[in-house]
């Protein structure tokens, strides 16, 4: 709803507002269609030119992103302190055995069916059940989970920060193919040079609305698209460093809600649960 508010915003500050003051909208509605054909022409085959098929098959599948609610709420965050205090809590009474069955097979584990919501991220289910593993098969060196830890989350933040990147390439280089339309435009207002006035001005005012487009499509659209991406990924990298916080308090030897304390504290104010919220919940949660 955000977005779209956003979205009419913009039109109605550009194109409505320019419709009640301008005497010729006809001309600018009838130049739309054919100078927006070329800039987004132009500006997908850049992008296809500049990005490999992995950024892009992986721009289809941020895009819908876009119209979506945030992924990270103090919701999202709450269940998944649950979860981290249930696994380390079975860990501690009944050794680090007891979460193979878990890791193992998450689909099918007692425990992670009890969290729904981290069980639909499946980048994240992955990434716990990857380090829990590593603590049933005996690693116990927190320096050195730390150190890979930091490894895996500083390669996914590369991977998640290529398609924010390269959409705000493509909205930076959106003004300069709203001004090739544009030239088209004027290219084409030299073939009617020797009309009317009225003919060569609305020729020459349809090319001009290249130059409107791009500049708008750039910085009202797809610059804003790239950030709202970049902050998604952000979010998400800030999801995993609130596991590794808690693994690593774990792995040194904390009890469980200390250990899910250290979590909590990594997150931000806006989707932090405190602490009474936390200690409420795992109170009432169920033992595997």
């Amino acid at each position: 709803m955000r977005i779209l508010i956003g979205i009419g915003i913009i039109l109605v500050a550009t194109i409505g507002i320019f419709s009640m003051i301008a005497s010729n909208i006809e001309v600018f509605l009838a130049a739309v269609p054919k100078e927006g054909a070329i800039i987004l022409g132009t500006g997908i085959g850049a992008y296809v030119i500049a990005n490999r098929a992995e950024v892009l098959r992986h721009t289809l599948q941020a895009l819908p992103r876009v119209l979506a609610p945030p992924r990270y709420s103090k919701d999202s965050y709450l269940e998944l302190l649950s979860l981290l205090y249930t696994s380390f809590k079975l860990a501690k009474t009944k050794g680090m055995l007891a979460l193979e069955q878990h890791v193992e097979n998450p689909g099918e584990s007692a425990l992670f069916q009890r969290f729904p919501r981290f069980m639909n991220d499946q980048s994240s289910l992955v990434f716990l059940c990857d380090y829990l593993r590593l603590l049933t098969l005996g690693t116990d060196n927190p320096h050195e989970v730390e150190a890979l830890l930091d490894e895996e989350i500083e390669t996914h933040r590369h991977e998640l920060q290529q398609v924010p990147g390269a959409l705000q390439v493509l909205a930076d280089a959106m003004p300069a193919l709203g001004i090739v339309a544009a030239v088209l435009g004027v290219i084409k207002t030299m073939g009617v040079i020797d009309q009317p006035a009225n003919i060569i001005g609305a020729s020459i005012g349809g090319a001009l609305v290249g130059t409107f487009l791009g500049v708008l499509l750039g910085y009202g659209f797809i610059g804003p698209m790239a950030t709202l991406l970049k902050n998604d990924a952000e979010a998400e990298l800030r999801y995993l460093y609130c596991m590794k916080a808690g693994i690593l308090a774990h792995m040194q030897g904390y009890a469980p809600a200390v250990s899910v304390e250290f979590a909590r504290k990594t997150l931000a104010a806006d989707v932090r649960p405190t602490f009474y919220e936390v200690e409420t919940t795992v109170s009432s949660l169920p033992a595997v």
